[in-house]
């Protein structure tokens, strides 16, 4: 699969979730949240770590700085993601932040499939791209690893 594509498939993974929140009940936010949380981390450590470094060493200027917001976006996210985790037994300030969370996202992955991914597919080939979500494919899976041997 190739980077854009990986990435768009973990954005409609984390959309589903969102969109079964807002069809559920409170009650049901804290498990769903669990999983955003465990669709989110990976997602924004492959764009961290593999995905966007290459688009600023070798994307034009406007990419880099679509990349930039991009990275300033996920700073907040994770901030979110971690206060959340910690909130879990106060449901009204949960509810607040979940909600935040889920428009903040909503917007970030609006700006990379309208703005960033076009330029993305324009400045890379598709060859370029295909390396690019295998490298991105076997660092998630590590990620992923490393993430539950130390929950």
């Amino acid at each position: 699969m190739n980077a854009v594509e990986l990435l768009k498939a973990d954005h409609d993974e984390v959309e589903a979730l969102f969109a079964k929140v807002e069809a559920t009940d409170e009650r049901e936010h804290e498990a769903l949240f669990q999983k955003i949380k465990a669709g989110l981390e990976p997602h924004a450590h492959i764009e961290e770590t593999v995905f966007y470094p290459k688009m600023i060493a070798e994307g034009e200027e406007e990419l880099v700085a679509i990349v930039k917001e991009g990275i300033e976006e996920h700073r907040q996210m994770k901030m979110f993601l971690k206060e959340l985790a910690a909130l879990t037994k106060d449901a009204e300030k949960f509810e607040a932040k979940l909600k935040v969370l889920m428009e903040d996202t909503r917007h970030h992955v609006k700006e990379e499939e309208g703005e960033m991914f076009p330029r993305v597919r324009k400045q890379f080939s598709s060859d370029v791209l295909d390396e690019l979500g295998a490298e991105m494919e076997a660092e998630k899976r590590a990620f992923q690893k490393s993430s539950t041997a130390k929950a």
